[in-house]
Order: structure tokens, then C-alpha cells, then sequence
């Protein structure tokens, strides 16, 4: 429901030891739930935080239900909806669309007359296409906190739905959307009721106690392939650096956190405010880590001392769009301010600081060719010879729903999926470029696996002896001759590399952790 996971000024709260997933109120009962998904577990999903708590400042009793965490999720759902209001569901694009249409299912099955409200990215950029499931009956589009408060208000007196900024709703069979909300500051927001997380659950799923947390919304760039500009119109809305840097050292005393990973579409936009956060967390002398994404534009105009300080402050992991190093790709993708020299700028000051870096790369962009898919492999290849702390995560172009460049995709043939089934499945390597199928989409995966497998190989021989070495230039040797001549038959390194789990191609541009394969890498 809301777009991006927001944070404001920590309110006090009560101590709750472990966490609590209710806190109870007098004014109603509001269901809360969120999909699992697919990627590392990065801690309490921070779009319900937030949406709980306006409702609770109102005197509502929130539920969250969080199903990286709750095993018996039907139960669940079923015993927190007896009696509520309604019940709120967070959608991306994807499978967690699946998980979302079973939990209203299960819903709609106990209380079939409970409202059903999806909210997040997906169902704002294609709300009436999510209207129409028999399991939703709202959806709140956009930034969503204040929106859902006037939807539990309505409810609760039984009264319509009509002029709710930022909603769309059903009214016999009838699809509605009212006017669209305007972005409010995050000053204006109240503070995400942290206090709800159960962080000792969290802990156990992921291995370490982590946060995330969002010190700004959108970025001024309009690439043509991202829905950020849809949500935000190019309007960076964020936090003064003195109050990110008095809540991040509250909330990681107070919760034990050992690793913050930032959701901020472009974190460094204000050089001067992201070091001025870099400079508090270091001398504040409280020692955590942290990541962010950016693009290699700001990144490459901090000093080498600048960037020495954001590792000195914990930054261990930075995530960059790279997605081409062909000009002409990057004009098509709308992409002007990103440069080749940048790229290598960016790498290079990261590691003067220790930190690891991921480029995330597009292939099959409409237009693309060959050649500019060789050139930019060939470009990522020279990188990573000179600096170690580069890893990459190469995707092929998936068109998701509202983006700027869907007229030109379906003027060239591309058929957008025509309901939330259809969506779920989409970014699961289910490719519907018509450009790029058959002997071409075969020889570019085998390109990619190549191209991952000789980084793969680099990295593990960094730190070997002789033998290792003499190893890897064996190796190395005719892989880079396969991705010069582009000869892939019987590619048996491939084969080897699968059957030994050692090929790793995807990775999060917030963590650099890597995520699981997907039915394209697997074929």
C-alpha cells in the first residue's frame, strides 16, 4: 500500500522484549499481511509498520501478519479476521502476488463479507487489472498510510468510499478510482510502529538481526524501464541528515541490529546530506553495517576520502544500475546521465573503502544488439579485472506494469499479462520479448553463463597459491576465448559449474546477496 517502506521520528514505545504482533486497542481490529517473497529476509517489512501506525494513533487495533515468519499462515489469517475491520495485503510484482491472492482467498472463504484491500506497487501501477480478482474489493494506490486510515474510518461507519484520494474500489460490479493523492512529505507521516516486530523471529529466519529503512523517496532520473518515476514523479523526498542518524543509532541500540539495509531508490541525490549521515554514524562510534542503491553518477562525484568514510561508517555493499555500458542503449533506455568512465570511477573509489559492489545488467532491451550486448560484457569483464570488489547480477528486460515504455512495447509486438495470475509470473524468467527468442535468446543465456562463470572463477582465485593460479589461468584461458568467438557447443564449464552450485548470476541491488535462480538460468 505504500509505495516505498517509509520511517519518521522514532515515538516512544512500549518495551515489548521480543516483539508483539498485536497491540490492542478499543477502536477495531485491522488486519495487516504481507507475502512472502523471494530473496534474503531483510527483517519486519517496514510498508506494514508503516501502515499500522496512523491506525493506531486512531485508537485501532492492528494485527500484522508477516508470512516469512508465521508458519501456519491460513490459522493465522483466519483467527486475526474474526471480527476485524478489513484486511490490508502489500503486493510487488511477482510471486508474492500468488501468496497474496491465497491469504484473501482464505479471508473471503471464513468472511465473505470482510473488505479485502491490496496496496503496494503492483496493484497501484495496474489497479483496475487488480480490481478486477473476485478477491480484492479496494485498492489503495500510491503512498498509502493516510489513505488506508480514511478507508478504516468509512468502514467503521459504514459509510461509502467516494472521494478518498488515492483509492479504487467496486460498487456493484462497477470499477471506481478517485481522484490520486499527492505525495505527502515523510516529515508528515507518523513514526513506523517498530515496537510490533518480533526482531527475535526475524533473527532466527535470517541468521543476523536486520533493519530496513528508508531515508528518502524517489529519484530526479526518468528511466524508461523503471516504475520508481511513476510513483514520485522525479521528486527526491527525504530526511534531514540529523534525523536520519538520531533514529538509525536509536533504532539499532534499542533493537540490536546488526545490519541496516537502506530502501531508498537513489540514497546519495544530496551528496552532502549522505555523507553528512556517513560522518554522524562514524563518529557516533556505534558500529553496525549498511547498504544502499545509487547510481554511479553521485557515487563517482564523492572525493576518495568521502567514500573512504561512508566504509568507515559500516557501508559494506553498494548496488548500482548499471544495466549497459553501450551509449546507445543507455540513450535508449533514457539513461543520458550515466557514463562509461563513471562505472569505473565508482568501482574504484569503493574499493578504497572495502566495499563490495554490484552491477546489475538489462539485456534484450528493445533495440539492443549483439554487439552492443558483447561490448558491455567485454566492458564488465575489464572492470572486474581491476577491481575485486565486483560482482554482477545481468538480468534480461522484464516490462513491468506503468512503466514509461510500454506504447513502444506493445507497438512491438510484447503482449502485457491480462491478469494478477499472469504478473505473478512474470519475473520468474518467463520471458515475452518477441525479439528475443530461439537460437538468440539460447546464445545470449549462454553468453551470461560464461560471463558469470569467468567472474565466478576470478574471484575464487584471488587469494590462491601457484597452484591455484596456474588453475585459473587454465581455465580463464578458454573461457574468454568461448566469449570472444561466441563458439558455446558442449559447454561443459557450464554444466560443471551448475552441478557444483557455483554459478550465481542473480544478486539484490540493496544487499548483494545472492537471490535464488530463475527457470532462464536453469534451462
Amino acid at each position: 500500500m505504500t509505495a516505498l517502506p517509509l520511517i519518521t521520528h522514532i515515538a516512544p514505545a512500549p518495551d515489548t522484549g521480543r516483539g508483539s504482533s498485536t497491540v490492542v486497542r478499543s477502536g477495531g481490529r485491522v488486519v495487516l499481511f504481507y507475502p512472502a517473497y523471494e530473496g534474503p529476509v531483510l527483517g519486519p517489512p517496514l510498508c506494514l509498520l508503516s501502515l499500522a501506525a496512523p491506525l493506531m494513533q486512531e485508537g485501532y487495533e492492528v494485527v500484522l501478519i508477516d508470512q516469512v515468519i508465521t508458519h501456519n499462515t491460513p490459522e493465522r489469517i483466519v483467527a486475526a479476521c474474526d471480527g476485524a475491520i478489513c484486511i490490508g495485503v502489500s503486493v510487488l510484482t511477482g510471486p508474492m502476488i500468488t501468496a497474496a491472492l491465497r491469504a484473501a482467498g482464505v479471508a473471503k472463504a471464513a468472511y465473505p463479507e470482510l473488505p479485502v484491500i491490496f496496496g503496494g506497487w503492483h496493484p497501484t501501477l495496474a489497479a483496475d487489472q487488480t480490481l478486477e480478482n473476485g478477491h480484492v474489493d479496494m485498492v489503495v494506490r500510491g503512498q498509502g498510510e493516510i489513505t488506508l486510515l480514511e478507508v478504516v474510518k468509512r468502514l467503521s461507519a459504514k459509510a461509502e468510499m467516494d472521494g478518498i484520494a488515492g483509492l479504487s474500489f467496486k460498487r456493484e460490479g462497477k470499477r471506481i478510482h478517485n481522484h490520486d493523492r499527492s505525495t505527502a512529505h515523510l516529515a508528515d507521516l507518523p513514526a513506523p510502529a517498530y515496537h510490533l516486530a518480533d526482531f527475535d523471529a526475524y533473527e532466527k529466519v535470517a541468521g543476523m538481526r536486520k533493519l530496513t529503512y528508508a531515508t528518502s523517496v524517489g529519484c530526479p532520473y526518468a528511466c524508461n524501464y523503471c516504475t520508481d518515476t511513476v510513483f514520485y514523479q522525479r521528486r527526491f523526498n527525504a530526511y534531514s541528515a540529523d534525523r536520519v542518524v538520531a533514529e538509525l543509532l536509536e533504532l539499532v541500540t534499542r533493537y540490536r541490529i546488526d545490519e541496516v539495509a537502506l530502501f531508498d531508490s537513489n540514497f546519495p541525490v544530496d551528496l552532502r546530506r549522505a555523507i553528512a549521515i556517513a560522518r554522524g554514524i562514524y563518529e557516533s562510534g556505534l558500529r553496525f553495517t549498511w547498504t544502499f542503491q545509487a547510481s554511479t553518477d553521485f557515487l563517482s562525484r564523492m572525493s576518495d576520502d568521502e567514500v573512504r568514510l561512508l566504509g568507515a561508517s559500516g557501508v559494506r555493499f553498494m548496488g548500482f544500475g548499471t544495466e549497459s555500458t553501450s551509449d546507445r542503449v543507455l540513450k535508449l533506455m533514457n539513461k543520458r546521465h550515466q557514463r562509461l568512465d563513471e562505472m569505473y570511477e565508482t568501482a574504484r573509489k569503493a574499493q578504497l573503502g572495502n566495499i563490495r559492489v554490484s552491477f546489475n545488467l538489462i539485456f534484450g532491451y528493445p533495440g539492443e544488439t549483439e554487439r552492443d550486448r558483447i561490448e558491455t560484457l567485454e566492458t564488465m569483464n575489464e572492470v572486474a579485472r581491476l577491481y575485486r570488489n565486483v560482482s554482477f547480477s545481468p538480468n534480461i528486460f522484464t516490462p513491468y506494469p506503468g512503466i514509461p515504455i510500454w506504447p513502444e512495447l506493445k507497438q512491438l509486438g510484447v503482449r502485457e499479462p491480462k491478469s494478477l495470475e499472469e504478473w505473478a509470473r512474470l519475473p520468474l524468467g518467463e520471458n515475452i520479448l518477441p525479439w528475443l527468442q530461439g537460437a538468440e535468446l539460447k546464445r545470449l543465456r549462454r553468453m551470461l553463463d560464461y560471463f558469470m562463470i569467468n567472474n565466478n572463477i576470478r574471484k575464487a582465485m584471488q587469494h590462491a597459491r601457484f597452484t591455484g593460479r596456474l588453475l585459473d589461468a587454465l581455465l580463464r584461458g578458454p573461457m574468454k576465448w568461448r566469449l570472444r568467438s561466441r563458439f558455446f557447443f558442449l559447454p561443459w564449464e557450464v554444466w560443471l559449474a551448475r552441478a557444483t552450485d557455483r554459478l550465481v548470476s542473480r544478486r539484490s541491488l540493496i544487499t548483494g546477496v545472492p537471490l535464488p535462480a530463475t527457470k532462464q538460468e536453469v534451462c
